[in-house]
């Protein structure tokens, strides 16, 4: 609810409602001398008064719950913030899971010592689905006669191959006639050898990081690598350089999608106050909206 509704119900102005929010409930404080064990490690676009173009946030990986909301995102910031926490505290955590931002890698080597690194799954596919769609538009860009397969049926392409339906034949104009998504997607990657490695490439990993299997993963990476295109080479360099941490990945179980639901909400507040000024404001109303700020009682 925005705070123009608010104040409409409970018939006060909107300036009423501002001041009760950071009046009733205290600055929220976490815990120096605790932090959970395993952690995500995100950002948002903040406001127009915060410090950097990016906030940083930080939640239990196994209960969701934020632990704390920090106005800029850079290096500097961050080891100044978390150096506030106490070295047993920072010592108990045992992974964090990012995605491919390398400033979070550092920040942890340098304060989080004993903590595995962990990469987000969800941003391993991103890098290989984004370059096979680079590669389509590619080929779809030279072969005019297959623009428009090319173009209408992307999300083939991109759909994990076990769920690719072979028993039902529809009608497709492209084609003018009846085919099932195996036949419509065998027809697209037959028209380029580079588009179908990609392809094949993109396929294997989701299946490695389907079963778990990284030795496969570091296989499939090293035989592919020079027929696939030039996109596909350079989300092999960028997964090569985080090969260790994507070891960790399958691994552990842990993600960040539990991080980006909370991410979704704050977009959500954001955009129904259309927009904040302050970034303290906004904090505090994050975290009432998670029930983490607490009302005064003296």
């Amino acid at each position: 609810m925005s705070e123009k509704d608010i104040a409409m119900k409970h018939n006060v102005s909107h300036a009423t409602v501002s001041r009760v929010i950071d009046s009733f409930y205290s600055y929220y404080q976490p815990n120096v001398h605790y932090l959970p064990k395993h952690l995500c490690f995100d950002e948002f676009k903040s406001v127009k008064s915060a410090a950097g173009a990016m906030s940083f946030i930080f939640c239990d990986s196994e209960t969701g719950e934020i632990v704390d909301i920090v106005e800029d995102r850079r290096l500097p910031v961050l080891k100044e913030y978390f150096l506030r926490y106490s070295k047993k505290a920072r010592d108990a955590v045992k992974t964090i899971v990012i995605d491919m931002y390398s400033p979070y890698i550092s920040l942890i080597q340098e304060v989080f010592p004993k903590a595995e690194i962990v990469l987000d799954k969800f941003h391993i596919l991103q890098l290989f689905s984004r370059a096979l769609n680079k590669t389509r538009i590619n080929v779809m860009n030279r072969d005019k006669k297959n623009y428009n397969k090319l173009k209408k049926y992307w999300k083939l392409l991109l759909k994990d191959q076990t769920k690719l339906d072979y028993k039902n034949y529809k009608y497709h104009r492209c084609f003018k006639k009846h085919m099932c998504e195996v036949e419509i997607l065998h027809y697209l990657i037959d028209l380029d050898s580079e588009l179908k490695a990609s392809y094949e490439l993109y396929q294997y990993v989701r299946h490695c990081i389907k079963t778990k299997d990284f030795e496969l993963l570091k296989k499939t990476l090293e035989n592919k690598q020079n027929i696939v295109s030039s996109y596909m080479k350079t989300a092999i360099k960028t997964i090569n350089k985080y090969i260790n941490y994507v070891e960790n990945t399958l691994k552990y179980d842990y993600n960040n999608g539990i991080l980006e639901g909370s991410n979704n909400k704050i977009k959500v507040i954001k955009r129904i106050s259309f927009g904040y000024r302050s970034f303290y404001h906004f904090r505090n109303r994050i975290f009432i909206t998670q029930n983490l700020a607490k009302i005064k009682t003296a």
